[in-house]
């Protein structure tokens, strides 16, 4: 008899336990306005405690909500239920728009990172200004990776947390491919052969010597606009 109680309260603290666990983590991502790590709220969580399960969980709780509960940027964070999110739209003075030839290099340096200054110019086949990379660091989806290990070690950029959280991705890996980008419209027409859209990756062994120097990336006079690399290739 004395076993069989000790059993219920055993399972009765256990149940509090996940109960309070739930009210904590909900509590540090609601409070965070960038995504939690979830090595940090098993850190909070009571002893014990799956913090997989109770994450599980509480997405589970929110699905159906006004809002719901996302892993984006390899961490969590709530979001607006994406079929109510034009019931929060404020008239705002309109933020000031990526250029075409911005668009295009974050595009490059989405998928090909870590990519030199020198790789984004071969690829677009013009010259890439200082004004447009500037504005793509000032928006804090691009950053400075390092230093490529070759010959004139030049600066190497690529995305950061602030650009999976914008668009909503858990990592870089979850950047539509061909076949996504054909659905929604993006690529029509036939393709050239042997077309393929790169493949994100960012492997360990691929990262770069970190701490690159600022004042070390525009040595050379750079071009107000995007300029033609030669008379052809516009």
């Amino acid at each position: 008899m004395s076993a069989s109680i000790e059993r219920i309260d055993r399972h009765d603290e256990t149940a509090e336990a996940f109960v309070q666990a739930l009210r904590i983590a909900e509590a540090l991502i609601f409070a965070s306005r960038e995504p939690v790590d979830e090595a940090a709220i098993a850190e909070r969580l009571p002893k014990g405690v799956d913090v997989s399960a109770v994450l599980d969980r509480l997405q589970h709780l929110y699905a159906g909500r006004g809002v719901n509960l996302r892993r984006v940027a390899q961490g969590w964070m709530f979001r607006t239920a994406s079929d109510l999110s034009y019931l929060l739209a404020r008239e705002l003075a309109e933020p000031k728009k990526l250029s075409r030839a911005a668009l295009e290099t974050l595009a490059i340096i989405a998928y090909h990172q870590p990519v030199t200054r020198a790789e984004i110019e071969e690829i677009r086949g013009v010259a890439t200004s200082r004004g447009t990379l500037d504005l793509l660091l000032e928006t804090g989806w691009v950053r400075l990776r390092g230093r490529r290990r070759t010959p004139g070690r030049p600066v190497t950029y690529g995305t950061t947390p602030a650009f999976l959280t914008h668009f909503g991705l858990e990592s870089i890996d979850d950047l539509p491919g061909l076949d996504e980008l054909k659905g929604a419209g993006f690529i029509e027409g036939r393709l050239p052969s042997g077309f393929s859209v790169p493949v994100p990756n960012d492997a360990p062994e691929l990262r770069d010597d970190e701490d690159p120097l600022e004042e070390d990336l525009f040595l050379l006079r750079e071009p107000e606009e995007d300029e033609p690399l030669t008379d052809g290739d516009q």
